[in-house]
C-alpha cells in the first residue's frame, strides 16, 4: 500500500526557482532587519479582541481535526497507508519544551503572564516553519486523494492554515513580545536552509541524511526566531533612544 502525507520533490527549472524566490525572501527580511526601527512591540489586542481570537484559534483546530478526518477516510478508501513515521517530531517536542523553559524562567512580568506567554511560545514556534513549509509543499502532496485531488488539498491545508495563523497571532497577546533585528535575521536564516534545501535536493521528503538535517536545523531556527520574540533588547532600545536624543530609560 502506498503512503499518504508526502510530496513530489522539486526538479529542474522548478527547484531553482524555488530556491531563488527563498533566497530573494531571505534577503529581504534581513533588509527590512537592518532598516526598520527597531525593537517595535506589537499592538496588544483588548479583551474583547483577545477573547475573539482565542474561539477562532479553537474553531480552526476544530476544523482541521474534523477535515484531517475526511482526509483520511477517503485516503484509506483508495487503499492508502498511513503516514510515514514523523522522525522530526522528537526534535520538535524537546525544542518546544526548552522554549517553554527559557520564557518562563526568564520572563518578565514573572508569574502567570510568564509561563501563559511561554505556552503560546511553544505552541507558535512550529508555526513559523510550518506556514511557509507548507505553502511549499501544498501543491506537490502525494499521492492525489481521488476524485478531486485539488478539492482534497483545499479540505486538509485550509483550516491547518487557520490553525497556523490564529496561533501566531495569538503572540500579540503576551506584553513581552517585541520585534528585534534578530527576530529578522532568524527567520531569514531559517528561509536560507529552505533555499538550501530546495536547491541541494530539490526540497526531498525528509527520509534521506540531508533533508533530514535540513528539516532539523530549519525547525531549529524557527525555535530560535520565537526566542527572540521573548529575550532582552535592552542594548538596542537604549540605543534607539540614544539615536532619538532621548535618555536610555531607568533600569
Amino acid at each position: 500500500m502506498r503512503q499518504y502525507g508526502t510530496w513530489f520533490s522539486y526538479s529542474g527549472s522548478a527547484k531553482l526557482i524555488l530556491a531563488i524566490v527563498l533566497v530573494a525572501t531571505a534577503a529581504a527580511l534581513a533588509i527590512a532587519g537592518l532598516k526598520l526601527p527597531l525593537p517595535a512591540r506589537p499592538h496588544r489586542p483588548g479583551s474583547n479582541t483577545t477573547t475573539l481570537l482565542i474561539v477562532a484559534w479553537a474553531i480552526s483546530i476544530t476544523a482541521f481535526l474534523a477535515c484531517v478526518g475526511v482526509y483520511a477516510q477517503q485516503a484509506q478508501r483508495d487503499h492508502l497507508a498511513g503516514r510515514p513515521a514523523d522522525n522530526i517530531l522528537p526534535v520538535t517536542l524537546i525544542a518546544a519544551g526548552v522554549t517553554f523553559f527559557i520564557i518562563a524562567v526568564t520572563g518578565k512580568p514573572r508569574g502567570g503572564p510568564a509561563v501563559i506567554s511561554a505556552a503560546i511560545a511553544a505552541m507558535a514556534a512550529p508555526m513559523v516553519f510550518e506556514l511557509p513549509f507548507d505553502l511549499v509543499v501544498m501543491a506537490r502532496t502525494y499521492p492525489p486523494i481521488a476524485p478531486n485531488p485539488a478539492l482534497y488539498r483545499v479540505v486538509f491545508f485550509a483550516p491547518l492554515f487557520l490553525v497556523e495563523i490564529t496561533t501566531l497571532a495569538l503572540l500579540t497577546w503576551s506584553p513581552m513580545v517585541r520585534l528585534s533585528r534578530a527576530t529578522f535575521f532568524a527567520f531569514a536564516a531559517m528561509l536560507a536552509v529552505f533555499a538550501v534545501w530546495a536547491l541541494a535536493v530539490g526540497f526531498e521528503y525528509p527520509s534521506a541524511p540531508l533533508p533530514y538535517a535540513l528539516n532539523v536545523v530549519s525547525k531549529l531556527l524557527a525555535f530560535v526566531t520565537i526566542l527572540t520574540l521573548f529575550l532582552p533588547v535592552r542594548g538596542q532600545a537604549e540605543l534607539g533612544n540614544t539615536q532619538a536624543g532621548q535618555a536610555p530609560a531607568p533600569a
